[in-house]
């Protein structure tokens, strides 16, 4: 098979993907990488940030890797800082990083639940682009991963899916604030079989959504 030449887009470009370890967004460091971005990849498992660093390595790409759980107010301090000292700015920031402890219907998930998925799905990105907005110059660009079940939660993962209707919202505003140097963007998938979609395809009601 004749070799594909890849468009080198981001050739010279910084790129941050959270929660890209597996994954969408381990498949959008590596798209970012292999059209010229440096990337700069994390997780919260050392383990996991080991191996994605090396696989992308593999294919030639510019990688750094950082333990980063974005709960953690030095974790994402430390995210942000490291790239900055290694590269000197941030062009593209993708903001992948999200959970789903619970498939259970919004009037029974517990406060301890509710709490868990706003910090981590919504306010955890609020506080990201906080400390990274100061790094990203003129031309640079924000993506917020959503997803389809923002657009009609189903009941199995409601709050899981207002949490990602309030990325739409997040992304509007932050649109509106940070232009004209720094586009904004969001991207709502479908179904996707990574790992951490695996625990819905049992499930009918989650499953009509995505198909």
């Amino acid at each position: 098979m004749e070799k594909v030449e890849m468009a080198k887009r981001f050739q010279g470009k910084v790129a941050v993907v959270t929660a890209s370890t597996q994954g969408i967004g381990l498949g959008v460091a590596e798209r970012l990488g292999l059209e010229g971005a440096s990337v700069v990849i994390s997780s919260r498992k050392q383990k996991n940030v080991d191996e994605a660093v090396e696989k992308l390595k593999a294919l030639g790409i510019d990688v750094i890797g950082i333990i980063c759980h974005v709960s953690n107010e030095q974790h994402r301090k430390n995210l942000i800082d490291k790239t900055v000292e290694k590269y000197g700015r941030i062009d593209v920031f993708v903001l992948n990083a999200a959970v789903n402890p619970s498939a259970t219907d919004l009037l029974k998930t517990k406060e301890s639940v509710l709490d868990k998925l706003w910090e981590i799905n919504v306010k955890s990105s609020i506080l990201l682009m906080q400390d990274a907005a100061p790094h990203m110059q003129k031309g640079s660009s924000v993506v917020f991963i959503s997803s389809i079940a923002g657009y009609q939660p189903p009941s199995a993962m409601a709050m899981y899916g207002v949490t990602k209707t309030a990325l739409l919202g997040l992304t509007k505003a932050l649109a509106a604030e940070m232009a004209p140097d720094t586009r904004v963007n969001c991207v709502a998938p479908g179904f996707v079989p990574t790992h951490f979609a695996q625990a819905f395809l049992g499930n009918d009601t989650v499953v009509s959504i995505f198909f």
